[in-house]
């Protein structure tokens, strides 16, 4: 029996983050073979929307594995240019994940995939500076299992996060934009972690509902020179198919200069940080604030939306608020603040045990 949950989906998808019309070229690109109920729907409705072609395509993340375990360097280093020349083509990407194994690349070469990285970052930088582009999740048991929950529950909560009022939510999020567009000085304190850094000259960013679905948070970027002091994440973090626990850093004058994580995995912590220069810099601050994303569930596209959560990211500054970093890494790192943490701007404390306190801010807290 078809979910009606996932014509829905479809809908937003469409209609809403990547407003699909007529002459559009389109690719719908999966991850995962179980996202096929969506890709069907998406299909679809591109084509009832006019769009003048729609392509899809579906990857598998074992062959990926088997990829960078034995191509060559000469493999690594050939460059998909018949891929860049149709993304040229593009303006909707829609991009779907749907493993049923997240750690399937655990074990891989972790030197292979950062190579293949860097080769391949021109192809998403075409289709974030020039699509109308939209990525998400397909529910799946893997997924379901990383989140601790049953698959019917894990569904119930992906819908509840994604199929809301996004107009609504997107008018919520002015008021912490404007908040930020002000701002200069930024703190945040909270269980190990005092982070002090500027926003100044760099716009609050809305995410809401155009580019990730899930969404909802509203980011900046701090001046790439300006971060002291230190921070602890207390959310893992899958990235490159391993995962990582009480990552902390130490900041100097922007820069990362000492990082640990929980485990054995301090090692490949510094391994991704010494990608390139900007990866030991932040390129992304930005504030939680989905009204139905509560808790962490090993899935950064949700939990960097967590309300009451921050995310500061080492690496590749966007676009949109671009603090002049550069770096093949972009790398959500979660906070939650819900335990105590406090969100200052300007010496104005904002938020508070992850509830927004200044009187601009109330309508953002969940109902």
């Amino acid at each position: 029996m078809k979910d009606p949950r996932v014509a829905r989906f479809a809908e937003i998808l469409v209609d809403y983050s990547t407003r699909v019309k007529k002459g559009d070229v389109v690719l719908i690109n999966a991850a995962g073979l179980e996202a096929l109920p969506l890709v069907k729907e998406l299909h679809a409705l591109c084509l009832k929307r006019g769009a003048k072609y729609v392509e899809y395509g579906f990857t598998v993340p074992e062959i990926d594995r088997a990829f960078y375990n034995l191509a060559s360097k000469q493999q690594l280093a050939h460059f998909p240019q018949h891929k860049l020349d149709f993304y040229k083509t593009l303006t909707v990407y829609i991009g779907i994940a749907a493993g049923d194994n997240s750690m399937v690349l655990a074990n891989a070469r972790q030197d292979a995939m950062v190579a293949y990285q860097k080769l391949t970052r021109p192809l998403i930088d075409q289709r974030v500076k020039h699509t109308h582009w939209v990525v998400t999740r397909y529910p799946t048991h893997a997924a379901a299992q990383e989140a601790r929950m049953s698959l019917e529950e894990y569904e119930d909560y992906l819908f509840s996060a994604c199929c809301i009022d996004w107009a609504v939510e997107s008018r919520k999020q002015d008021r912490l934009k404007k908040l930020m567009d002000k701002t200069d000085k930024v703190r945040i304190v909270a269980h190990d972690t005092d982070l002090r850094f500027s926003i100044a000259g760099l716009p609050g960013i809305k995410c809401d509902g155009r580019l990730n679905m899930p969404d909802g948070e509203v980011f900046s970027a701090p001046v790439r020179n300006s971060v002291q002091g230190h921070i602890t994440y207390n959310c893992p973090s899958i990235y490159q198919g391993k995962e990582y626990n009480a990552v902390r850093f130490e900041f100097s004058e922007g820069r990362i200069i000492e990082a640990s994580a929980a485990g054995d995995m301090t090692a490949p912590l510094n391994k991704i940080l010494d990608t390139d220069e900007g990866a030991r810099y932040v390129g992304e601050f930005a504030i939680g604030v989905n009204p139905g994303i509560r808790q962490p569930m090993r899935n950064i596209l949700f939990d960097e939306k967590i309300f009451g959560s921050i995310h500061f990211t080492p690496g590749q500054a966007y676009d949109e608020c671009d603090n002049g970093n550069r770096s093949a890494v972009h790398w959500d790192l979660v906070k939650l603040l819900t335990d105590g943490g406090e969100i200052w701007f300007d010496d104005v404390l904002i938020q508070k045990n992850g509830l927004f306190v200044h009187k601009d801010l109330l309508a953002l807290n969940p109902t």
